[in-house]
């Protein structure tokens, strides 16, 4: 399902450009627009989902491919997987109403704001292990 005034999905579309680093039939991996590290890629699900709090037990799959698939993006362009972090901001501190994992490396050359904007487990960001073990624990 496309929202022809998300900005992600018209990406998808190719009505709007990125440099895309990796396509399938279910994801697709992006540079983000403002890089808070020398790596820093977006990995949004071609369907649009509103965001991390819409996802239920069943997407689980497709969380876990976001993952792997960032993770791989990652390492294929040298970024080192050791010093990463991979999530999500958490509505209402999300500016893109379309699901979109963040995949940063390395962390530690962040500087203080953007460590701060991508600090995990808080209010606003929430990594993907939490997301995973939230997924997990839920009732379908």
């Amino acid at each position: 399902m496309e929202n022809s005034k998300c900005i992600f999905c018209k990406i998808v579309a190719r009505q709007q450009s990125a440099k895309i680093f990796y396509e399938d039939d279910d994801i697709l991996v992006f540079e983000d627009i403002k890089p808070a590290s020398q790596h820093h890629y977006l990995v949004i699900p071609k369907h649009h989902i509103k965001g991390a709090n819409y996802l239920t037990k069943n997407d689980l799959p497709l969380l876990m491919k976001m993952i792997d698939v960032g993770k791989s993006v990652l390492s294929q362009n040298n970024g080192n997987v050791d010093d990463m972090r991979l999530g999500f901001h958490w509505p209402p501190f999300n500016s893109i109403s379309h699901l979109h994992l963040h995949v940063i490396s390395p962390t530690s050359e962040m500087g203080f704001i953007t460590s701060q904007i991508y600090k995990p487990d808080t209010l606003w960001f929430v990594t993907a292990d939490y997301m995973i073990k939230r997924l997990e624990s839920a009732k379908l």
